[in-house]
């Protein structure tokens, strides 16, 4: 007999073996395709299906010179005719690939059946916190964001899963104008009662409009306080440049003593101004700080109107 005639001899505990695992292995994708059909019947049957999300909308509620106040609101609905979990939420904001800000947010509520849910998720923007960490970001500036936020959920049959949402935008570093009183106008002058205009130089440092609609300040004259005024109409300031405004005051001269007598004679006397204004941005309303210290004025001569104007030098 050739050595091709001879039969061929296995192992019979390795044949049993190659056989149990082929059989294991068919049996296995048995279950898993059984498991699969009735996970689709359900689903058919009972209605189960994975729930959606996506940002609404993000709200600055409050933003000023230190901080920014963000509310985000991530619309979930809900397909299955069960309550499902929102076990965690995981954001982050980030500027050109760098972190500004991230967190968790655990145990975050639970979606109705057949429902939808508007949660919200406030964090706050600190920006010294900005400013400290990356050099180049400056106030006045506005700076682009990507928002990044993982939901997970824990949903009957297909288990816990996550839920990923992006968003970008730009959000701003507000910097506070610059107030500079250019003149004073007298409508009536008296030892009692005095009005005037005060004609303001209001000078925006920032990389958007502001819409001046509100102004509250006191100003002193030689440490003497002459009140506070109210503006009478809105202003816009460009980015980057300079609005005058004119807001009526009245005071008591008899009040400032010799501070008036040094006024009078040229000799100048300080003042100071502080107060907010309120505005509109492309970003929402901010209500930003004004301030002027140092200033020195006199009174001159106008000759148009016979009047008293007061300069700033």
């Amino acid at each position: 007999m050739s050595s091709s005639d001879k039969p061929e001899l296995v192992d019979r505990d390795v044949k049993d073996k190659v056989d149990d695992k082929e059989d294991n292995s068919g049996f296995i994708d048995k279950v898993k395709g059984f498991i699969h059909d009735i996970g689709e019947k359900i689903e058919e049957t009972i209605g189960f299906g994975k729930p959606t999300a996506d940002v609404a909308e993000i709200h600055l509620p409050c933003i000023n010179l230190e901080k920014a106040e963000i509310v985000i609101d991530v619309l979930i609905k809900n397909p299955n005719p069960v309550p499902i979990p929102l076990v965690d939420i995981d954001y982050l904001i980030e500027s050109d690939g760098r972190k500004l800000l991230s967190g968790l947010i655990p145990d975050a509520g639970t979606i109705h059946a057949h429902g939808e849910e508007t949660v919200k998720i406030p964090v706050t923007l600190i920006y010294d916190d900005i400013k400290s960490t990356y050099d180049d970001i400056k106030p006045g500036s506005i700076i682009p964001y990507r928002l990044k936020v993982d939901l997970i959920v824990d949903v009957p049959v297909f288990g816990r899963l996550t839920l990923p949402l992006e968003k970008t935008g730009e959000i701003p570093i507000p910097y506070k104008p610059d107030i500079d009183m250019e003149k004073i106008h007298f409508e009536r002058f008296s030892w009692e009662e005095t009005i005037a205009v005060l004609h303001l130089k209001l000078e925006n440092k920032n990389d958007f409009d502001l819409g001046l609609n509100a102004l509250d300040y006191e100003v002193w004259l030689s440490e003497v306080s002459i009140g506070s005024a109210e503006l009478e109409k809105s202003a816009k300031i460009d980015k980057n440049g300079i609005s005058y405004i004119e807001i009526p005051i009245s005071f008591r001269p008899k009040d400032f003593g010799s501070a008036l007598w040094d006024m009078i004679r040229g000799r100048g006397t300080g003042y100071s101004m502080k107060g907010h204004i309120n505005v509109d941005t492309p970003f929402g309303a901010m209500k930003l700080p004004i301030s002027k210290e140092g200033g020195t004025t006199r009174l001159k001569k106008n000759r148009e109107d016979g009047g008293d104007d007061d300069d700033d030098e």
